[in-house]
């Protein structure tokens, strides 16, 4: 019988190491709190902003770990969870709880004194919300969506007080952005991966209330999402270039919502094109607002 190198074998760690920290969302969070900085008043310095974005990058990762740690049994039940290193059995709990909380127990202490007060409150809100509060309501009732929203929208609005040490409105309305652009992105996942939580007794609005009314949900949300959006062009923080680009972007996600109203195929197709759709508009939506601030 062979044994694995031990390189091979801390390579593997480092790899579901990494996984757990769920490195697409990661890169969001990066992205997004990097454009709350950017358009922010002020200069913090190269410095700063960099130790500000890996810093928030690190709570969202801790929060990410400790995650998969506690939902490491319904992980099973699914397939796009089953090969993750806890239920595929790769990767021993205690070393993923311990990761997850070094994560947390270093970066909001380094948001809090290296970038300042508010931000790392802001940080310590995030990952108290996702995970303690997030997490287990999500096999309770339908509306953790909306509390797991709040720290999912959290980045930007971190990025926005790391440069100016404030929460004022034009941040509140980044985090409002983001916040409403979560619900009809992730109802569209709960419609076609429906069976998948259901499964894995999770709790969400399509097997609550049906498809049918989930889908005017989405339209609803949706709809709040355009004006929200455009909110940032009278507040200064963008121009007329936004304006327009954000109200043609949000009227087509609006539109691939309204769709569904009517759509008589299956559920799930309809629902992965409007998830499509919602990560096209995140994508363009914030390379616009940043580069029209420039």
């Amino acid at each position: 019988m062979t044994t694995l190198p031990a390189t091979a074998s801390f390579s593997g760690t480092l790899r579901d190491l990494v996984s757990l920290t769920k490195p697409r969302i990661t890169f969001l969070v990066i992205t997004t709190s990097a454009g709350g900085l950017w358009l922010a008043p002020g200069t913090p310095g190269l410095t700063r902003s960099i130790i500000a974005v890996l810093a928030i990058a690190a709570v969202v990762m801790s929060a990410n770990a400790l995650n998969c740690w506690m939902e490491r049994v319904s992980d099973r039940a699914m397939t796009r969870t089953m090969n993750r290193p806890l239920p595929a059995g790769r990767l021993d709990p205690k070393v993923a709880l311990v990761f997850g909380l070094a994560l947390g127990a270093v970066s909001v202490p380094v948001l809090t004194l290296l970038v300042n007060p508010i931000t790392g409150v802001l940080g310590a809100i995030a990952l108290i919300m996702y995970v303690w509060m997030y997490t287990p309501l999500k096999q309770k009732t339908w509306t953790a969506l909306l509390v797991g929203a709040v720290p999912g929208a959290m980045p930007p609005l971190m990025g926005w007080t790391a440069s100016t040490g404030h929460v004022e409105l034009p941040g509140v309305v980044l985090f409002a952005v983001l916040f409403i652009w979560q619900i009809p992105h992730f109802i569209a996942i709960s419609v076609f991966r429906q069976s998948e939580y259901e499964r894995a007794s999770i709790r969400v609005l399509p097997s609550v209330v049906g498809v049918p009314r989930a889908k005017w949900h989405m339209v609803l949300w949706c709809a709040a999402l355009v004006p929200v959006s455009l909110l940032l062009t009278p507040l200064g923080v963008a121009g007329n270039v936004y304006l327009v680009v954000a109200a043609i972007l949000g009227v087509v996600f609006l539109a691939s919502c309204i769709a569904g109203l009517r759509s008589k195929g299956p559920e799930t197709g309809w629902a992965r094109r409007v998830f499509g759709v919602s990560l096209i508009y995140l994508t363009l939506l914030f390379a616009v607002l940043m580069a029209d601030a420039v």
